[in-house]
């Protein structure tokens, strides 16, 4: 049952605005082993004790690879133009080479055929972090030989989609992918190497270029990114705190943006990547893209660590404002106020932009009325669609806004204790139970002068 959301102004976006909904492979198909499909990085870290705070895993998450159609039913009542999902790549080639599994390419077909009927245009990622486990046995991104296995795969799915998606994506958030999994190890594959795991993130800026190549090979015209990026800001104003910072900021936003919009590092890091940049890496990097993808949830406290600590940063909690129930800063000016300056600073060298992901954990369920009444979800999403809004008044090219997520789904080490979703899922029957923000969305859509949905 869905309450109608009171009259009420919107958010005024552009004619022509993409609005959309979000999703990743991982965390919602389920389906771990069926029909052909590889084990990933994450199957196997999700299974080693302690790594998921609720003892979880995916094997089933949101059972999308059996209940694909309901969901897109959900997206056409939302009114989204635009769908981004994940193609899980042991699905597609259970050990990230050779023989591909067509079982696996069959099912993303009948997800896309059945989201074109819908009138929702797909964007496709080709991978959201569930690398297949072969290939981490061999190195994972950390061997230069997966950057070659990574350009395959995107020849292979490029080949069998093109004619029917909208937009690629080749890796999301390669920042996430090199820190969490490889870092500090809070993702898998649970490597803490640090400042040693700097050469994952030029392996995945080269496949993130190769399959860009590869998709406008076999006929692609819209291939953009997914990178997420977050405003850095001091704990203080002294020079230690603004420092550590600086550093914090090349690593996170400038290590990706820059290779893909300018062909270079930042200079505070690129002594650290010299030993693993081979001539025409950056040209490789550097390939002209149709959108760029932003994906925003916070900005970041950061502050100088002491000097005996591993890492010569450390973060600082954001006070001052709300927060969502992951404990993440609610700041949708940062959002407004970093598109200005990316903009700003990026001018020619930067494509459309889109917001490929932004959304809000809220942990509240179904009353007794069967109502999941999330107000500060729609609270979230008003306020940082305004942002965008007034950042595009500004003159910042934003063509589309992707909700993260769709369906309340299976949230990495988090595991099921944190809900992002639009529609709420019981994990034990698999019903999905639209929320308010739910309806509020699918209200601000229609109220939208000739949006693209």
């Amino acid at each position: 049952m869905i309450v109608p959301v009171p009259d009420q102004s919107f958010p005024a976006l552009p004619p022509g605005f993409r609005f959309g909904t979000s999703t990743a492979s991982y965390q919602i198909e389920g389906a771990a082993a069926e029909d052909g499909k590889g084990p990933s990085i994450w199957d196997t870290f999700a299974k080693q004790p302690g790594r998921i705070n609720d003892g979880s895993n995916a094997d089933i998450a949101c059972d999308h690879y059996h209940r694909y159609d309901e969901d897109v039913a959900l997206m056409k009542d939302l009114g989204v133009g635009g769908y981004r999902f994940s193609l899980s790549w042991p699905r597609i080639q259970p050990t990230g080479s050779g023989q591909v599994n067509e079982k696996g390419l069959d099912f993303y077909d009948r997800l896309i055929d059945t989201l074109l009927s819908a009138g929702v245009q797909p964007m496709v990622t080709l991978y959201h972090w569930d690398l297949p486990q072969a290939l981490e046995d061999d190195g994972g991104w950390l061997n230069r030989a997966t950057i070659d296995r990574f350009a395959e795969f995107a020849s292979i799915v490029g080949e069998r989609f093109v004619d029917r998606v909208e937009h690629w994506v080749p890796i999301n958030e390669p920042n996430v992918a090199m820190m969490m999994g490889y870092s500090v190890g809070m993702h898998a594959p649970g490597r803490t190497l640090m400042f040693d795991a700097l050469p994952v993130a030029h392996h995945m800026l080269l496949a993130h270029g190769r399959a860009a190549i590869a998709l406008r090979e076999a006929g692609a015209s819209s291939v953009g990114c997914a990178n997420n990026h977050a405003p850095m800001w001091p704990a203080s104003e002294d020079a230690a705190d603004v420092g550590a910072t600086k550093l914090f900021d090349a690593m996170w936003n400038g290590m990706f943006l820059e290779p893909m919009l300018l062909g270079r590092y930042p200079a505070d890091l690129r002594p650290l990547l010299e030993d693993v940049i081979e001539t025409g890496d950056l040209a490789v990097i550097r390939q002209p893209l149709d959108f760029y993808g932003i994906n925003y949830y916070n900005p970041m406290r950061i502050a100088a660590a002491p000097e005996d600590s591993e890492m010569p940063f450390e973060f600082r909690e954001l006070v001052g404002y709300p927060t969502t129930d992951f404990g993440w800063p609610v700041v949708p000016d940062a959002l407004r106020e970093w598109l200005i300056m990316f903009r700003a600073r990026f001018r020619a060298a930067l494509p459309p932009l889109m917001i490929t992901e932004n959304g809000a954990s809220y942990g509240m369920g179904p009353d007794e009325a069967g109502i999941v009444d999330d107000q500060p979800r729609i609270e979230y999403l008003d306020s940082h669609l305004r942002a965008i809004a007034t950042a595009i008044q500004r003159g910042v090219d934003i063509r589309g806004y992707y909700a993260w997520s769709l369906l309340d789904n299976f949230e990495w080490t988090e595991g099921y204790t944190q809900r992002f979703g639009l529609v709420h899922v019981d994990y034990e029957t698999q019903v999905r139970t639209p929320k308010r923000s739910f309806q509020w969305y699918a209200d601000m859509i229609a109220a939208q002068p000739n949006s693209l949905g």
